[in-house]
């Protein structure tokens, strides 16, 4: 069982081998959410199916306190999961074009809902394609439902409150996961105010990637997060972006790097943003 990253190799070995794999292409685009859909159709691996950030991933339907892209409830993905062909046990390769952005978001929701064997491609398409990969195009093709059921989560939150009542603690230290200028509130081009959490620390997502897309290699990971950290303890840590998306890449990036399994905030700089009394910062 694979539960953290997979390499196009042992991914090839799997699919050749007949093991039972379900390939989960993620690939989403936040300024054209169309184009994630029209990304896959054009190519994707063989056997794989789409998953939208919007339609699967996220429950547009929660006010504006919850964020951008509020989790559904546990029992509702669950139930999407297995309407999508999931069955227990059935190792997830989840995928995108994007550098582990969005299919993260699937590899921690999967954790979430109790499904340990998910591992994300390094690399993504672009190494598939690297290492001459077949390719399919067109509609993912139709798969029988699965057995899917609920598990104990393997992947802790925090919300709003949690995180206010735990501001200013030593034993909490907040990673946020968007470029600097965002972070600084020196623009803001999706959420109603600039700024981040008071206290918080910044580690663009992308900062977690080697030139060709792939994540850097564990001990370069660790170095880096200690050296972030300053000596404050990893356990401690609540990752969080604009809305819970994009702080996933550092979360998998702790784990990877040997520094245990940390929270996530899912409802983000979108959700804090939109609640009234909490604190904001700038600069």
């Amino acid at each position: 069982m694979l539960n953290l990253l997979i390499q196009v190799r042992e991914l090839r070995a799997l699919l050749d081998a007949g093991a039972p794999v379900l390939v989960m292409d993620c690939s989403f685009d936040l300024m054209n959410p169309a184009a994630g859909r029209a990304q896959f159709e054009a190519e994707h691996l063989p056997g794989a199916i789409y998953v939208d950030l919007d339609h699967d991933l996220s429950d547009k339907g929660r006010p504006a306190s919850e964020g951008r892209h509020p989790l559904p409830s546990r029992e509702r993905f669950a139930a999407r999961l297995a309407e999508l062909g999931l069955n227990p046990g059935v190792q997830v390769v989840a995928m995108d074009r994007q550098g582990l952005n969005y299919c993260g978001r699937l590899w921690w929701m999967l954790r979430w809902c109790g499904h340990e064997a998910v591992a994300v491609l390094d690399g993504g398409l672009a190494a598939w394609k690297a290492a001459g990969g077949a390719l399919d195009s067109g509609p993912a093709q139709a798969r029988p439902a699965g057995g899917f059921r609920l598990g104990p989560s393997l992947a802790p939150t925090v919300d709003t409150a949690g995180l206010q009542a735990r501001l200013g603690r030593a034993d909490t230290t907040v990673i946020d996961a968007r470029a600097g200028a965002r972070f600084r509130g020196e623009v803001e081009p999706l959420d109603p105010v600039a700024g981040h959490v008071p206290g918080a620390l910044n580690r663009p997502f992308g900062e977690n990637l080697q030139a060709d897309g792939r994540l850097k290699p564990a001990d370069q990971l660790r170095r880096e997060f200690d050296a972030l950290l300053g000596g404050r303890d990893p356990a401690g840590v609540v990752h969080q972006c604009g809305s819970g998306v994009s702080a996933v890449p550092n979360l998998l990036a702790m784990a990877v790097a040997g520094l245990g399994t940390t929270t996530l905030y899912p409802g983000s700089w979108s959700a804090w943003c939109n609640t009234e009394g909490t604190p904001r910062a700038r600069g």
